[in-house]
């Protein structure tokens, strides 16, 4: 994949008196730049404030990085002024990670911010619930959902039911709200079945044994999106290639099953399954028709994903289906890219379960351009928690305290400023940045506790919730105190003990990087 020309490294410094000096993110730049032409437009609605009068219209039109061209473009509505997404869903053969939460927390938060720039949105995030294999890039390998399967003794279905609940409630611990239609492939076969007749009708694909390709020298635009060339898919194959292909890198649309294999339809073809880009095509096409705004996923689903997907798309129609491609960067772990093929990942309940608040990941992911890479640690992370807490308990504070006279043109300077950096393509480390200017602003209390409140309907911080009143019991922090001189001490023994006695009265402590956190009932 040629994703970004020429990555730089660039280090977040934080800002100076700001609320969240604690919290810093490595990030790379991935700008370059392509004409692509122009489109119809729609009108934005000004949104109101609850605690002035006056209405505020947004600045700047809403302009967003298309990967197809490598600029940012303006956000234009092809059809009734509803914004339709179509957002790469997870593979639901293992828990998510923080990483694939981030990826999810685009469309989140794109649609959050359309919202209160007064469009309606329509989202579709797809359910892949078979066909995605474990080498992806190479068209080879088995299905991730029968791995799952078979080491975890359970049916295909029941491994996706189980996944699926589990994505979806660890996406609502970092507000990630759901998606207006969340289709999983195997409803689709037959609309993907039709979609892959077409395409062999229309000279971009053929069939072998069963298995029927994409034959990517059918399409002249192949590889625009990522960068690729055929020339470059052919020096980067390695390992067997069906010898069948007309080129090595042809994808497959429906696979002929093997012996003995589950989840198999039948077909034109011979029975078999999906392959996973054709999956994607027929979903989003089925459900927000044949052109639609705006298609988001991760900078790992450029190639080939999505490059095979508008292949597939364009192959069909004969026109361009997806006006802007959005794809979010990468969450890195100690420089590597977290992932659960390899192992170095963290469930967000994992986080929760160290003492963490599930939004101090959200809170740190806004301290970074999406399109950026982020290296997490749990130094930054706690660094979040703290700053969030901060800000909570300051909106709590200045929500119950007098109030006094609003200077209205501070207020709407504000407000104008929020709006051109979300129209800035969702530039949310901007507006952070302007959350910690309300904070030392000249503003009466009420006046920055509403604006926050406000602006919070695109953060998702839950900034008017305040930590319940937690009172140890007696006899705890001299527990406490103590554990924490043993560990210090490398007294592993004393140490374990002072944890249980800790547990036994209702603390639980976990050990992290930077000592020692603990967790007890709230006071009622």
């Amino acid at each position: 994949m040629n994703f970004a020309e020429g990555p730089h490294s660039v280090e977040v410094a934080a800002r100076k008196g700001s609320a969240f000096a604690e919290v810093g993110a490595q990030v790379v730049d991935e700008d370059a730049a392509v004409d692509v032409g122009d489109r119809g437009r729609g009108a934005l609605q000004p949104v109101r404030s609850h605690y002035c009068e006056h209405r505020f219209d947004l600045m700047a039109a809403l302009r967003l990085y298309n990967t197809l061209s490598r600029q940012k473009e303006e956000l234009r509505p092809l059809r009734d002024g509803v914004i339709r997404i179509y957002s790469c869903g997870p593979t639901v053969y293992r828990f998510v990670h923080i990483g694939n939460l981030r990826t999810f927390m685009l469309p989140d938060l794109l649609r959050r911010t359309l919202e209160y720039l007064g469009y309606r949105t329509e989202q579709v995030m797809n359910i892949t619930d078979v066909g995605h294999l474990t080498d992806d890039t190479f068209d080879r390998g088995e299905d991730k959902m029968l791995v799952a399967a078979r080491l975890e003794s359970k049916s295909p279905e029941e491994i996706a039911a189980y996944y699926t609940q589990a994505f979806m409630e660890d996406a609502a611990l970092v507000n990630i709200r759901p998606a207006d239609h969340n289709p999983r492939a195997t409803q689709y076969i037959a609309q993907m079945i039709e979609l892959i007749e077409k395409l062999i009708g229309g000279g971009h694909a053929y069939e072998v044994g069963g298995t029927v390709y994409y034959d990517i020298g059918s399409f002249a635009a192949y590889g625009r999106l990522s960068r690729n060339t055929t020339d470059k898919l052919l020096a980067g194959s390695r390992g067997e290639v069906d010898p069948r292909k007309r080129h090595p890198g042809d994808f497959t649309l429906w696979k002929a099953a093997g012996e003995h294999r589950v989840q198999v339809w039948p077909s034109p073809w011979g029975p078999g399954f999906p392959g996973w880009h054709i999956e994607c095509s027929a979903m989003s096409m089925s459900l927000l028709g044949t052109t639609f705004d705006i298609h988001t996923g991760g900078a790992d689903n450029v190639f080939p994903h999505h490059e095979a997907e508008l292949a597939q798309s364009e192959g069909v129609t004969g026109h361009r289906v997806v006006n802007l491609w959005l794809h979010g960067g990468l969450l890195m772990l100690a420089g590597a890219r977290m992932a659960k093929s390899a192992g170095n990942f963290f469930r967000v309940t994992e986080l929760v379960d160290q003492g963490f608040d599930p939004l101090a990941f959200r809170y740190l992911a806004l301290q970074a351009k999406y399109r950026t890479k982020l290296n997490f640690s749990i130094e930054g992370l706690a660094g979040a928690d703290r700053a969030l807490a901060q800000l909570r308990q300051r909106v709590a504070e200045w929500s119950s305290g007098a109030d006094g006279a609003s200077d209205d043109q501070e207020v709407e300077g504000f407000e104008a400023r929020f709006q051109a950096a979300l129209a800035d393509d969702l530039d949310l480390p901007a507006a952070m940045a302007l959350v910690s200017e309300v904070i030392h602003s000249s503003l009466p209390a009420g006046g920055k506790a509403e604006l926050l409140r406000r602006w919070d309907r695109v953060l998702g911080l839950d900034l008017e919730r305040v930590a319940p009143n937690v009172e140890l019991p007696a006899g705890a922090p001299a527990l406490l105190e103590a554990r924490e001189k043993a560990r210090a001490a490398r007294d592993f023994e004393t140490s374990d003990r002072l944890r249980d006695e800790l547990a036994a009265i209702g603390v639980a402590v976990t050990d992290t990087a930077e000592g020692q956190r603990w967790k007890a009932a709230p006071h009622k």
